[in-house]
């Protein structure tokens, strides 16, 4: 890890993944100093963890992977038909609907197979978002969180990684994966349809455009809740439709958290963890193709940063 490595060589930080949805678990059941998510807080989960802090630290894009022989990245593709696709209401992919949008490609006459996460996902909550703003079906049949009911069936696979894995080794599969996997993976990916009526394809920029298109909102502070906020669908014609905050979940109150396992150090070293995150440690965002966060997001993490406790106090972020 860069900041054990580089910056503070004397802090150890295990950080096993396992998704959000444990990330959250854990998080609540007070096994982890802190954990990241894709997905803010519902209501259920704030009552059940109280006092957790949301901290956006990156933002990213969830990108539609697919594996067609002889077919390059660039399939145009609508939140719509990607809702039928998951559905079951579009099982081939030389369906009219999905030929329409790409009239100059000879798609196969083969049943498409789905690929999806099979643990709570913060990229599941993202995904299923966007197609419940696509499509009323999927909003009152399915609907958005970091688990929900494939009507599909189709394939699951816990993790990002594995989600990749699977699509690149599948012919005619499609799955959803966070954009730094996808290029890694070297995968193809689909164009998406944004508001504006352009397909964009999910790139740093078309990232960052959605970005600078959506992060203006008002946003809540660290202590409320970010269930709300949104950079789904961004209106610009440059922007990538499906983008999101990723964040750092946290008690405010350290000490009241943890109890004996939180040492006043330990919290020192995690506040200023965290400092570094929102500063100096955006400059590795885009190398990991993720966007860094915009200079009013910044102001609201250091409120929520400094506001963190332990006994009372609060801590040194430097």
């Amino acid at each position: 890890m860069y900041y054990t490595q580089n910056i503070r060589t004397n802090v150890q930080i295990n950080y096993p993944g396992g998704g959000s949805g444990k990330g959250i678990t854990d998080l609540t059941n007070k096994q982890v100093d802190f954990a990241g998510s894709d997905a803010p807080l519902n209501a259920n989960q704030t009552t059940a963890a109280p006092g957790v802090l949301h901290i956006p630290e990156t933002i990213g894009a969830v990108a539609l992977a697919y594996n067609l022989p002889s077919i390059p990245t660039g399939l145009n593709l609508t939140g719509d038909i990607i809702a039928k696709i998951y559905l079951g209401t579009i099982t081939k992919w030389n369906d009219a609907a999905i030929q329409a949008l790409n009239p100059s490609t000879t798609l196969p006459n083969e049943d498409i197979v789905t690929v999806h996460r099979s643990e709570g996902s913060g990229t599941t909550n993202i995904f299923t978002k966007y197609l419940s703003n696509a499509s009323a079906t999927w909003a009152t049949t399915v609907g958005a969180s970091t688990t929900v009911q494939w009507p599909a069936g189709g394939i699951g696979q816990q993790g990002n990684a594995a989600v990749a894995s699977t699509v690149n080794s599948t012919q005619y599969s499609i799955g959803y994966i966070e954009l730094n996997y996808v290029l890694k993976n070297h995968m193809t990916v689909a164009a998406i349809k944004n508001p504006t009526g352009s397909f964009v394809l999910p790139t740093l920029d078309s990232t960052t455009i959605a970005v600078q298109a959506s992060a203006s909102q008002g946003l809540p502070t660290g202590s409320e809740s970010w269930s709300s906020v949104s950079l789904l669908n961004a209106n610009n014609a440059s922007a990538y439709p499906i983008v999101s905050f990723t964040y750092i979940l946290v008690y405010k109150d350290l000490s009241g958290a943890y109890g004996s396992s939180m040492t006043q150090d330990k919290a020192t070293q995690l506040v200023q963890y965290i400092w570094w995150l929102v500063h100096d440690g955006q400059s590795l965002a885009p190398n990991l193709q993720y966007a860094t966060l915009p200079a009013n997001v910044v102001a609201i993490d250091e409120a929520s940063i400094q506001s963190i406790t332990f006994n009372g106090q609060t801590l040194p972020v430097s």
